[in-house]
């Protein structure tokens, strides 16, 4: 099982990106989605989750909207009004359950370089 992330750049701030992260491999389900980001010296933190019902989770406000696509196994992170304090590396998060496992298991993606200039 794969995550792959993609999406991520160089932008000015103010100005907006789209995240994108696709699970590949062989599994039957996918569970939650989550995107976190990583800044220069920093923790890892939480940015948004969501279930596959729909639901969704925030931990920052207002200028970011989790979506995802189930029949591509794929969730998104539209960026707008983004600000120098966003740049981090964006990962992926998922809960996946692998052909054959009775048990969801949760899995990183690689990540993608967001960097925003003043």
């Amino acid at each position: 099982v794969q995550l792959q992330a993609s999406g991520g750049g160089l932008v000015q701030a103010g100005g907006s990106l789209r995240l994108s992260c696709a699970a590949s491999g062989s599994f039957s389900s996918v569970g939650n989605m989550d995107w976190y980001r990583q800044a220069p010296g920093k923790q890892r933190e939480l940015v948004a989750t969501m279930v596959n019902s729909g639901t969704t989770n925030y931990a920052t406000t207002g200028r970011f909207t989790i979506s995802r696509d189930n029949a591509k196994n794929t969730v998104y992170l539209q960026m707008n009004g983004v600000k120098p304090e966003d740049t981090a590396r964006y990962y992926c998060n998922a809960d996946i359950k692998q052909i054959g496992h009775l048990f969801y298991t949760n899995h990183w993606g690689q990540g993608t370089q967001v960097t925003v200039s003043s």
